[in-house]
């Protein structure tokens, strides 16, 4: 009884002290235990100073959902309608004519630059402090088509374990998305931890002029950096300067952040999210318009990197939702 009474009283505290709690027990959660512990451990071989402790994460379909479609497309959509009686010719040309039509194919083809097309002749001309004010305000108020939920909501709990996790054992986390860099800069902070100048993306080309007499950085229809697929690494050596020893995707997109991260010396984990829940959220991987995963998943045996499903080792997905 004794017994009974003391596993009783333990449980709960043994599980409210898994930092990694909404990760079910199996190989993706031992490779990040192992890894952490490998480079954490002053008198492991595989011991990283703090300061090199870089980890880098995808950020649509990795930290937060993707789909029915990203969810800077939604933003950018909203405004490419409140602004398509002023450009008729966009009704003809891509990406334009695919946006305004919804051709998800066609959209999917036009990849990140064809986004960030859009999103350059939607928001062109506003001030960067202009810009971030319009981005937050919209993703403060938007919700989710399906899930009817806000898009912060819509975050993954998994993830932002994992990142509390990583955080707690020294190592500086990065955002490195083929998304706008402008759009995620003015709430990542507040969603997962992650402030402004370690979110690395994709940008639009700014001018530095004096408006009434006000230094102000200006948006130009111009795009200067695509932050997908080899342009990553490139991001990544540009922004942050070191090679990230742990690299989590979910996408082709990711596939060369992956192959750098893994590349490097010592110890190192590449980790990819795979979407098999159609359930809880979405189940798509090879055939799929908005990051599809064929190449890398092809890859990630040989490469050592671990696969992560969603079905299999998330016990959630979601946070749960605020109540009223």
């Amino acid at each position: 009884m004794r017994i009974l009474t003391f596993l009783l009283l333990w449980l709960p505290l043994a599980v409210a002290a898994d930092p990694l709690a909404s990760w079910n027990d199996g190989e993706a959660k031992q490779a990040i235990i192992e890894l952490v512990a490998a480079v954490t451990e002053p008198d492991s071989p595989d011991f990283v100073p703090k300061a090199e402790r870089v980890a880098v994460f995808d950020n649509d379909g990795t930290l937060w959902l993707e789909k029915p479609f990203y969810t800077q497309l939604a933003f950018v959509l909203e405004r490419l309608r409140e602004l398509a009686d002023d450009h008729p010719d966009w009704r003809k040309e891509q990406p334009f004519k695919a946006a305004l039509e919804g051709d998800k194919a066609a959209l999917s083809e036009a990849g990140m630059e064809g986004l960030m097309q859009l999103l350059m002749a939607t928001h062109a001309g506003l001030s960067s402090s202009e810009f971030a004010a319009v981005a937050a305000d919209w993703i403060a108020t938007a919700r989710h088509p399906r899930f009817e939920r806000p898009y912060t909501e819509l975050v993954y709990q998994p993830m932002l374990e994992l990142l509390a996790y990583l955080r707690e054992h020294g190592f500086k986390t990065y955002i490195v998305s083929g998304g706008g860099i402008a759009f995620m800069r003015p709430w990542t902070e507040q969603i997962y931890g992650i402030p402004p100048e370690q979110v690395v993306g994709s940008q639009i080309a700014l001018e530095y002029k004096l408006v009434d007499g006000e230094p102000t950085l200006v948006r130009k229809s111009e795009i200067a950096f695509i932050d997908d697929k080899a342009g990553k690494p490139v991001g990544i050596q540009r922004h942050i300067g070191r090679r990230p020893i742990l690299a989590f995707g979910n996408s082709d997109g990711d596939y060369q952040m992956l192959e750098w991260t893994s590349a490097g010396p010592g110890r190192r984990l590449g980790l990819i999210l795979h979407h098999d829940d159609a359930e809880r959220e979405y189940a798509y991987d090879r055939d799929s318009h908005a990051g599809r995963l064929d190449k890398a998943l092809d890859a990630a045996e040989t490469q050592g990197w671990t696969v992560v499903s969603m079905e299999r080792d998330w016990a959630n997905v979601f946070p749960a939702a605020p109540q009223d």
